[in-house]
């Protein structure tokens, strides 16, 4: 066991990518691909389960580490370990990746070998953007993160793939620019890139302010653009639009957010602070943007997107309000959100598959044809608006409770009002997709209800958003250590970072 863990994370790291080249190296005959793709998802996501069973939220610092000299000039180390914050991250997308292979199952019939690849790949990214602790290896990992997408897209595209190919990795690519430059800036005046050694040394001074805000800045903007936050989302609707679903559903947020908390939040305490009062009100203005716009959205796979933006809008809100309660929400609905938009496109598959449209006007009365795609879409939907009891509802409490009590009664009111415009356009999309009058569309075309592999998929992801919703404890731990960390440290950078009064903390909990 000692051994397992001492070497866990490369195996994560590694199983994909092994994948991924078995697969383009063996010949693509029918399911051969898919198959094993499936099974290297489950052996990833297998090995992800390992960090939960054996992490001990009372241990400080990182756990599982690896540190090991690579490259001698620079001084480039592979350097990977797992807290609080990329525990729960990384075994999101180990389970995100079978459920990206079962909903490609029947849309993926071309090219299925490079398909495959290429989401293993992707795979493999998104683990080292979680794991890595060394600046130059984050930096490979997230580049590398790009390179799948914008090729899938470009190949697998519903209209104009590679236009919105172009646009997406020119969106996330050319803010990486001024990402490398202050990494390269790091290194230059310390000799390091690694995070535990460049964390003390920004919070003692050892760096000239002026140069370092704009350090900061770039790490920043980098990140705002993955997320999106308003207004640097151009690129999400196209990609969403054109995008297969496997890929769809881990383009958005995740990266973006784990990296403004780690390495904006984490590497830059003072910046943070200077900076968070413009955040929180593009924050507010995004959450309120994105809701208003899906709720005119006539295609729902652009529907989707501009919710995201408001989503992902609100959980910025809860990292850029300073305080632990707003930070634990933004962490938790950061998975919340996983599962539920996880859930949601693969559901959003379906029905495309099933009638070759995503024009939400084609539809009506689908319900009558497809009974348990619409129960499960019912489901996600509540959970994606916040209904108590299901997931949605903990991180948006989380966050809006400390913004109110900490940050600003105003900011908190506005961005409460998303909550009754994501309840607005997600019902008005299960009225207009499944119930009222049958559409032409949905009385002449014979389609089949969920299959096996789609119930699969969808019936654990909608057990786990009961359970998230009723039982947050379960994670909640290793969040709120990683929280208080981070707090600690800010509060002895910055005097005067708001923190909620104890009595606040607890009635928010």
């Amino acid at each position: 066991m000692t051994e397992l863990n001492n070497s866990i994370l490369t195996w994560i790291l590694l199983v994909p990518l092994a994948g991924a080249v078995l697969i383009a190296i063996l010949p693509d005959r029918g399911k051969f691909s898919a198959w094993i793709a499936l099974l290297t998802a489950l052996l990833s996501f297998g090995f992800t389960l390992h960090l939960p069973a054996h992490f001990l939220p009372g241990q400080p610092g990182f756990q599982f580490e690896i540190n090991r000299p690579w490259i001698e000039n620079p001084a480039i180390f592979y350097h990977v370990g797992v807290d609080g914050l990329s525990l729960w991250m990384v075994v999101l997308t180990g389970l995100l990746a079978p459920v990206g292979v079962l909903a490609s199952w029947n849309a993926i019939r071309e090219r299925s070998k490079i398909f495959y690849s290429l989401f293993l790949v992707q795979q493999t990214a998104m683990f080292g953007v979680f794991l890595s602790l060394d600046l130059m290896v984050y930096y490979g990992f997230w580049e590398l993160s790009l390179v799948p997408m914008a090729i899938l897209i470009a190949m697998y595209g519903r209209k104009d793939g590679p236009r919105a190919a172009v646009k997406f990795f020119l969106f996330t690519f050319i803010p990486s620019a001024p990402l490398l430059v202050a990494i390269l800036w790091l290194y230059a005046r310390t000799g390091t890139f690694n995070f535990s050694e460049l964390q003390p040394l920004i919070a003692n001074g050892a760096f000239p302010a002026a140069p370092l805000f704009w350090t900061a800045l770039a790490f920043l903007f980098a990140f705002a653009v993955k997320v999106p936050i308003f207004p640097l989302h151009g690129w999400l609707a196209d990609t969403f639009s054109e995008a297969p679903v496997a890929l769809a559903m881990v383009v958005a947020g995740k990266l973006g957010l784990y990296s403004m908390l780690r390495f904006h939040v984490g590497l830059f305490p003072v910046q943070t602070r200077a900076i968070a009062p413009l955040l929180i009100a593009l924050t507010v203005i995004g959450i309120l943007y994105g809701a208003c716009l899906a709720l005119v959205q006539r295609d729902f796979w652009r529907l989707v997107a501009f919710a995201t933006v408001g989503h992902f809008s609100l959980t910025t809100l809860g990292i850029y309000g300073l305080t632990l309660t707003g930070r634990d929400g933004a962490v938790y609905q950061t998975l919340n959100q996983g599962v539920i938009e996880g859930a949601l496109f693969v559901l959003l598959g379906v029905l495309e598959t099933r009638y070759a449209s995503s024009q939400i006007a084609s539809y009506g009365g689908v319900a009558a044809k497809l009974p348990r795609t619409a129960a499960f879409f019912v489901i996600t939907a509540l959970a994606m608006i916040g209904l108590p009891m299901l997931n949605g509802f903990v991180g948006e409490f989380l966050i809006l409770s400390s913004t109110f009590t900490g940050v600003s009664r105003g900011w908190a009111i506005a961005a409460t009002f998303s909550v009754i415009l994501g309840a607005a356009y997600m019902l008005w999309l299960v009225q207009r997709l499944f119930y009222g009058p049958e559409s032409p569309m949905a009385a002449d075309r014979p389609v089949v209800d969920l299959r096996f592999h789609e119930l699969v998929v969808l019936a654990p992801l909608a057990v786990l958003m009961l359970v998230m919703g009723l039982a947050p404890s379960i994670w909640m731990p290793a969040i709120e250590k990683y929280t208080n960390q981070i707090q600690i440290k800010q509060a002895a950078a910055w005097p005067f970072v708001p923190v909620m009064s104890p009595a606040h903390e607890e009635a928010a909990r």
